[in-house]
């Protein structure tokens, strides 16, 4: 396409986007939504996408925007925003959207505050500094924001581990729903099988690890793919679990001891809420965010003193 070469060149990490047909195709069967601005000549002149990134199917991540350098400045991608989350969202009938904010700059921070997202989580050192040649990044690797919408929400139990029971109530109370709060505090069923999945983006160097179930084999199953994203090269690993479930703080004070340390709630991320639990195996480069509002700052003081805690384990 020609708006991913003219910004990006050849060096764009996902490659569907070089690939018209592809995109095509998955437009059709719901994986992605392109969202395009064009010219008055027909020209294409921006896009933003909606795409399936999440356990459940009917969350969907807003990014990959970008709009050509002549265009900038004159509100294409407020429009394109808005558009998306007024008309397209809703006509298409997801529940839950979310986005990742950069934190080199603060504009699409700004962007999400604007379209009623809340920020509930850090991602620490998500992306590589690599992938922002040409905007001034020094730093080795660049945080995100997390910020969710629910646009259908349900009633949920959710159970809280004692040791983020402060912090969790705090980054959950920007999203609107009936959610009851309990402390995690039942055992891990020896009968519990666990059920998970790994993905591993090989150029920003991240392992996701999705616990759809988490079970007495929990430790097993987490060092084995644990082993795997190390012979990737990962310095980054994330790892989800369900809210939803009575025992997740047992998970969650394994996680500790093997150096995870808060990332903060997922909404609707299984369709039940999800936990964002981190490791890395890099700097974390604090001293290089930037972050726009007073909720993000303190979710980044969770973050930050649950890592200094996590780094002498």
């Amino acid at each position: 396409m020609r708006l991913f070469r003219a910004v990006y060149g050849e060096d764009y990490p996902i490659k569907i986007f070089y690939d018209p047909p592809a995109l095509t195709r998955a437009n059709q069967e719901g994986d992605y939504y392109s969202i395009v601005a064009r010219s008055k000549s027909g020209e294409v002149i921006g896009v933003v996408h909606l795409f399936r990134s999440a356990p459940c199917p009917s969350v969907y991540e807003w990014g990959v925007g970008l709009v050509l350098k002549e265009w900038r400045n004159v509100g294409v991608s407020t429009a394109l925003g808005k558009h998306m989350g007024e008309e397209v969202v809703p006509s298409l009938g997801m529940h839950t959207v979310f986005g990742e904010a950069v934190t080199n700059h603060l504009t699409m921070q700004k962007m999400m505050r604007e379209y009623g997202y809340s920020e509930t989580a850090l991602e620490i050192g998500l992306m590589p500094g690599e992938a922002f040649v040409g905007e001034g990044v020094t730093a080795g690797r660049v945080t995100t924001v997390l910020g969710f919408r629910c646009y259908r929400d349900e009633p949920q139990t959710l159970y809280l581990p004692a040791v983020y029971d402060e912090a969790l109530r705090f980054m959950f109370s920007g999203v609107t729903s009936q959610r009851d709060f309990r402390i995690a505090d039942q055992p891990i069923p020896a009968d519990m099988v666990s059920d998970a999945n790994m993905t591993i983006f090989d150029f920003a160097k991240v392992a996701r690890i999705g616990f759809s179930e988490a079970g007495s084999d929990f430790v097993q199953k987490l060092e084995n793919l644990e082993d795997q994203a190390a012979n990737r090269g990962a310095v980054v690993l994330q790892v989800w679990v369900k809210l939803t479930s009575p025992w997740i703080g047992h998970l969650v004070d394994i996680l500790r001891e093997k150096g995870y340390f808060l990332g903060g709630p997922l909404p609707r991320w299984f369709d039940d809420d999800g936990l964002l639990m981190q490791k890395l195996l890099c700097p974390p480069y604090f001293e290089s965010m930037k972050l726009f509002s007073d909720r993000a700052r303190r979710i980044l003081e969770f973050t930050k003193a649950d890592w200094q805690r996590a780094s002498i384990v």
